[in-house]
């Protein structure tokens, strides 16, 4: 070194500075640690978890992903159940049983959701009628069918007898999505700054890291109902089910439009209606919006009616939205009503 430029001796950190360093990269440490921790246990809880739930129906392939068909009982027509947003076959509980007493039943789960594959085109209510549809014909379940669709499935099983109109022989729509529901509730949600569910991203990395299956009675309060949440954790809360959730949502208005102003003729069609208003305050909207929010969707309900010249408004007054929960004993009625006339 020129000695012109002496080394100027570093400056030492004092002891308190070094112990607060010290501390720090501990506690770095350790919340690395119990990341990793949470990610390698939810790992290994995911591997059980497969085990523990098979699937009951079967994997069938419709076009290089499968779909997950859960059929039984026998006759004819057969009965197709449609579940709603977030829903899958396992919504159903005992309503499948129940209806195979007296008829061909088969119950579902669309693509990314539950024991199905992710699919490998957009979730547009198209596709996924049409990926029905294949997977009905792969296992030889012809129609005519009776189709039965809660919430957002009411606009599938719809969209499904306007492409398939021969193949069906009545439709039952449980508090089902209407038809112009987006285009007027947007105003007030945007009012209301509403967002809706959490990322997809954000929810993904809840359940990988562990913290959904170890704080699910916490946060999924409200969300899912208690008796459902282990099979909710081991068998639907994944990635591809995250996803495919989110992308339905965002395309649903696509399957709006499609089946706006939808005539089916004299196809008979019952349609539910829920009689008790949904908890709006408990998701942040406030009780005036709420109430206008209610108004549009119960007048949306007696709007379906006009899509066939041959329907009826059943109200299930004890029910909120979870008709097929609060009151199946009416909803097996009334599909019994359709399937032997």
């Amino acid at each position: 070194m020129n000695a012109a430029y002496p080394e100027v001796p570093r400056k030492q950190a004092s002891p308190v500075k070094r112990k607060i360093q010290r501390i720090l990269l501990t506690l770095l440490f350790a919340i690395a640690l119990i990341l990793t921790s949470g990610f390698f246990y939810e790992w290994i809880a995911s591997k059980q978890a497969a085990q523990d739930y098979p699937p009951p129906g079967k994997l069938v392939d419709v076009g290089g992903y499968r779909l997950h068909i859960n059929q039984a009982g026998t006759g004819s027509p057969a009965i197709i159940l449609e579940a709603g947003s977030g829903e899958t076959s396992l919504s159903w509980r005992d309503i499948p049983q129940e209806l195979a007493k007296f008829a061909t039943v088969v119950s579902y789960d669309r693509a990314g959701y539950a024991w199905s594959e992710a699919a490998t085109v957009e979730r547009t209510g198209s596709n996924i009628v049409n990926e029905l549809h294949a997977a009905l014909e792969h296992e030889g379940i012809k129609g005519p069918y009776l189709l039965v669709g809660h919430s957002l499935g009411g606009m599938y099983v719809r969209l499904f007898a306007q492409t398939y109109p021969d193949e069906v022989s009545g439709l039952v729509l449980i508090d089902a999505r209407p038809e112009n529901d987006e285009r007027d509730t947007k105003e007030i949600l945007e009012q209301e700054k509403f967002s809706g569910n959490p990322p997809a991203a954000l929810l993904s990395l809840l359940k990988n890291s562990g913290a959904l299956r170890l704080f699910r009675n916490q946060l999924l309060e409200g969300l899912v109902a208690k008796e459902d949440r282990e099979e909710f954790i081991n068998v639907i809360a994944k990635s591809s089910f995250f996803t495919a959730k989110e992308e339905e949502a965002k395309l649903a208005s696509s399957t709006e439009d499609a089946i706006r102003g939808q005539h089916l003729g004299d196809l008979p069609v019952k349609v539910i209606a829920r009689g008790l208003s949904q908890d709006y305050p408990s998701v942040g909207i406030s009780a005036e919006s709420g109430s206008k929010l209610e108004a549009i969707w119960q007048a949306g309900q007696r709007e379906m009616l006009k899509i066939s010249s041959n329907s009826e408004l059943i109200v299930a007054k004890q029910s909120g939205h979870m008709v097929i929960h609060d009151e199946p004993e009416l909803v097996i009625k009334t599909i019994r009503a359709l399937a032997q006339p």
